[in-house]
């Protein structure tokens, strides 16, 4: 079981240092804490209406703040729950459930697994909050969030009211989505659709039913259970796994290991054209991004008696490949373990994709070791590395 994640705060003027699960960044001028839906819109709409500077917070798995601090609230949201919804459209074997903006991530993928409900598992060790998952488009060993979201709770503040936003209204892609482009408002909680376990063949008499999970979409996870790429084991084993090989990286938070006193993975894996990859060595790994389907490009009689042109059929779309960040770290001479001169941060002796806070790290400290970290791929592969967490008041 993961640690609470956002402890209580002391009051106006706690540091992000105690607010994030990198440790580092100066004082919030004002703190205001959302334990119900009621309290998260009546702060927000409020902030809203002074026009003054203010932040949401959640689990502050995926924030860096500067030295100096922020002049302005962090509204913490701290609401909780996971109900059941009636939902007749669905089919038979799935279950929708409503996630309260502010529960524990990992919490809830426990539950699910505890009452044998499939989508999630592999999502196992993700440090934050359910309503940041949307905005991230969270994913690990196969999965993400998009595969099983159904729809999102959102106080929209262009249209001064909640309303519910659909999943593929919502732009989700590879770590984005229309909230992390420009839509503003504050997710209240997340809908998701799961599928009510199948359970395994051949189990014991009298046994626990051990439900199978969804079927393994990543072969390090697949290779770990001993198993092949696509074939499905008890969720409980695949969560385990998971857990296992994120605490093996430094993925999985521990007050005691330095190493997971981070953001997770720093900088997200970079999408490249297919011809621009070729150029990289053979041994950096690659993968293929889907195809987006071609225009149509029929041009019917009405349109041509009417007087429109003929549509002319665009160019095939570029093939791109989605390129491992840790790799070219590793391969630009940035090991695990290496800081810079007098820094408290460094990368983790785990993983070179995250960059940790190894005691008395400040915020500055984190900057200067990314952006060393950027330039080196950069100068090596030609590659510009994209910082994964929210930076505020820093830059790159």
């Amino acid at each position: 079981m993961l640690p609470e994640i956002g402890p209580e705060p002391a009051g106006d003027g706690t540091p992000f240092s105690e607010l994030t699960t990198m440790r580092v960044g100066g004082p919030a001028e004002r703190v205001l804490v959302a334990h119900a839906v009621d309290e998260l819109v009546a702060y927000a709409q409020g902030l809203w209406d002074t026009d003054e500077p203010w932040m949401l917070l959640g689990g502050g798995s995926n924030t860096v703040m500067h030295d100096d601090g922020f002049a302005g609230t962090v509204l913490l949201v701290r609401t909780n729950g996971i109900a059941p919804v009636a939902d007749d459209a669905l089919p038979e074997g799935k279950i929708r459930l409503r996630v309260q903006a502010g529960h524990d991530w990992d919490h809830l993928v426990a539950a699910c697994v505890d009452n044998g409900w499939s989508g999630v598992e592999a999502l196992s060790g993700i440090p934050g909050l359910a309503g940041a998952a949307p905005v991230q488009n969270i994913g690990a060993y196969g999965q993400e969030l998009s595969d099983v979201l159904h729809s999102i709770e959102f106080l929209d503040r262009e249209r001064g009211h909640a309303r519910r936003i659909p999943a593929d209204a919502l732009g989700l892609a590879y770590r984005d989505s229309a909230i992390k482009q420009g839509l503003e408002g504050v997710v209240l909680s997340i809908d998701i659709v799961l599928s009510v376990g199948e359970e395994s063949p051949g189990r014991r008499a009298h046994a626990a039913p051990e439900v199978l999970s969804e079927p393994i979409a990543y072969e390090q996870l697949a290779s770990a259970l001993g198993v092949e790429l696509g074939e499905r084991v008890p969720i409980r084993d695949l969560r385990d796994s998971v857990l296992r090989l994120r605490a093996s990286k430094g993925m999985v938070l521990d007050a005691a290991d330095h190493d997971t006193w981070s953001c997770g993975s720093f900088f997200t894996n970079p999408i490249v054209s297919e011809h621009f990859a070729r150029e990289l060595p053979e041994s950096a790994p690659r993968f293929p991004q889907p195809v987006p389907e071609p225009e149509d490009a029929i041009t019917t009689f009405a349109e041509l008696e009417a007087g429109l042109p003929v549509r002319v059929p665009p160019p095939p779309p570029e093939r791109m490949v989605k390129l491992s960040a840790a790799w070219l770290i590793d391969r630009a001479g940035v090991r695990r373990g290496f800081r810079l001169p007098g820094s408290g941060a460094a990368i983790s002796s785990k993983h070179t994709l995250a960059i940790t806070n190894q005691g008395g790290a400040s915020a500055g400290d984190v900057a200067e070791l990314a952006r060393f970290v950027v330039q080196r791929v950069q100068q090596e592969f030609g590659v510009i590395l994209a910082p994964e967490p929210n930076l505020y008041g820093l830059e790159l």
